[in-house]
């Protein structure tokens, strides 16, 4: 499938079940008169509206992935799911699932743009960012974001999973962009050791891209909402931490 690159597009990730922040995103998207949609996977995980975030992405076409979560959902017993997993998967409707099931790891776009959420061998594997020994998240080396980008012909690269915007070019020319998060601006996991991801805002992030006389013109987006339905939603599930991360941007 191909687009015209010449026309501003959107591109989102890592919902997370935050139904208000899609909301908001997709009034904000709307406000640009932006028809296409770029959609980076990670859409339910999460002690939030899981099933709200469905109806909308339902209704509305965009050009879609999965995430890591949305993987674990669709090949893990609820058993050996983890809580955030297993919170979005008792909301879901068996369609929801199929749906899930039906999204590509990958997908490219002609010539012009390249969609993975991690990298494009790994659903799991931060790009543009390392975690290091201690647990600081720190900017991965030139290097290392070149190489995983290797047999990547297209211009455009477009990451998620970390929840940090941030656009990177490479030296042949190519750029690789992450939106950020929809809908959780801060997290914490514990591979490869314990570390915290935070932005410091609650805002909902994304991005609109255009080409523009043969280079990428990205426009990072912060769509402030109200987030008290979704804070008190996963603090009704004792999910403190997310209670504070969709509320203030931190853990």
């Amino acid at each position: 499938m191909e687009f015209d690159t010449s026309t501003s597009f959107a591109v989102i990730a890592d919902i997370h079940g935050n139904a208000d922040a899609l909301s908001a995103v997709l009034s904000d998207i709307d406000a640009h008169g932006i028809a296409t949609i770029l959609n980076l996977g990670d859409h339910f995980s999460g002690p939030l509206a899981a099933a709200e975030t469905a109806r909308l992405l339902e209704i509305r076409e965009m050009i879609s992935i999965r995430g890591n979560n949305d993987r674990w959902l669709i090949e893990q017993a609820r058993a050996q799911m983890g809580a955030s997993d297993v919170a979005a998967c008792d909301q879901l409707r068996p369609q929801d699932f199929d749906w899930l099931r039906r999204l590509p790891a990958t997908r490219s776009f002609g010539q012009s743009v390249f969609m993975c959420h991690g990298t494009p061998d790994s659903d799991t594997t931060y790009w543009l960012e390392t975690v290091l020994g201690d647990g600081t998240v720190a900017p991965n080396s030139r290097e290392q974001i070149e190489a995983a980008g290797a047999g990547v012909d297209c211009q455009l690269i477009l990451c998620g999973h970390t929840h940090l915007a941030r656009m990177v070019r490479l030296r042949d020319g190519r750029v690789i962009v992450n939106p950020g998060s929809v809908g959780l601006p801060a997290y914490d996991d514990d591979a490869p050791v314990p570390h915290v991801v935070a932005t410091g805002s609650s805002e909902a992030r994304y991005c609109i891209v255009q080409s523009v006389n043969g280079t990428w013109d990205v426009t990072f987006r912060a769509v402030p909402y109200d987030t008290a339905r979704m804070s008190q939603l996963a603090r009704d599930a004792g999910r403190l931490e997310w209670a504070r991360a969709v509320a203030t941007g931190w853990l």
